[in-house]
């Protein structure tokens, strides 16, 4: 899972582009906005927002260090990136990575991520329709996925986790042990498999959970600390 060791590296990348890009593209203290429908090779900060309007073409990442990312409809960016801020996609909008440690991602309806999601310390949502090709990851936030299908694991260690709508995880999703510094906590994760929703895998549990899955609902097994036994089956929209 994800640990400081990312922020450092996110920091050291992000800092490094600010050297490597044309100072259009490239900022210290200032936020950055790309126009509907502009394209561009890419933005940087370190102490700014980035915002992308709809309709527009981003050939590289979209990073920051202390700073929120925007993304509006239907545009596409290659990656974004930031250390204390949150990303938000609109709807309809590519990329290939989301990655954030101090706060929470939202994307928006048919948005398509060809690589994986991952934070530490923020929520993490997915709009109807979106697709992820990788892993959607977290250690602290809740996750919640609408008619959405997500290609690898879904992992977190302390997040509430909910599959809505249909939603599929083609591989595990897994809730790991709290260890070290994020050892303490005050009520077990709820993990919620919704009507119609599939996990391929298995739901691999190193610690325990309140478990809820839909008498609709498919899911490979229960493996670890916890077995399908002791998982609670419910009819209807919520448990």
């Amino acid at each position: 899972m994800l640990v400081s060791k990312t922020a450092t590296m996110i920091a050291a990348a992000s800092l490094a582009l600010l050297v490597a890009l044309p100072a259009s593209a490239a900022t210290v203290n200032k936020s950055i906005k790309i126009g509907d429908g502009e394209e561009t090779g890419g933005a940087t900060s370190v102490n700014g927002s980035i915002t992308v309007g709809s309709d527009a073409t981003v050939n590289g990442g979209v990073k920051t260090v202390n700073g929120k990312i925007r993304v509006d409809d239907r545009s596409s960016i290659r990656n974004a990136t930031t250390v204390n801020g949150s990303i938000r996609l609109g709807d309809g909008v590519k990329t290939r990575e989301i990655t954030t440690v101090n706060g929470s991602i939202t994307a928006g309806k048919s948005c398509d991520i060809d690589g994986g999601i991952e934070a530490v310390n923020g929520s993490i949502e997915l709009g109807e329709g979106s697709v992820v090709a990788d892993n959607v990851e977290n250690v602290n936030g809740d996750m919640e996925f609408d008619n959405s299908v997500i290609g690898g694991d879904v992992k977190t260690v302390n997040g509430d986790i909910e599959l809505a709508n249909v939603s599929v995880v083609k591989g595990d999703l897994v809730v790991e042990e709290p260890k070290g510094w994020n050892s303490k906590k005050s009520r077990k994760p709820r993990i919620i498999i919704g009507p119609g929703s599939r996990v391929e895998g298995d739901i691999e549990l190193e610690q325990e959970v309140e478990l809820f899955i839909s008498e609709t609902a498919e899911v490979g097994g229960v493996k670890g600390v916890m077995s399908m036994a002791e998982a609670v089956r419910f009819k209807g929209d919520k448990p």
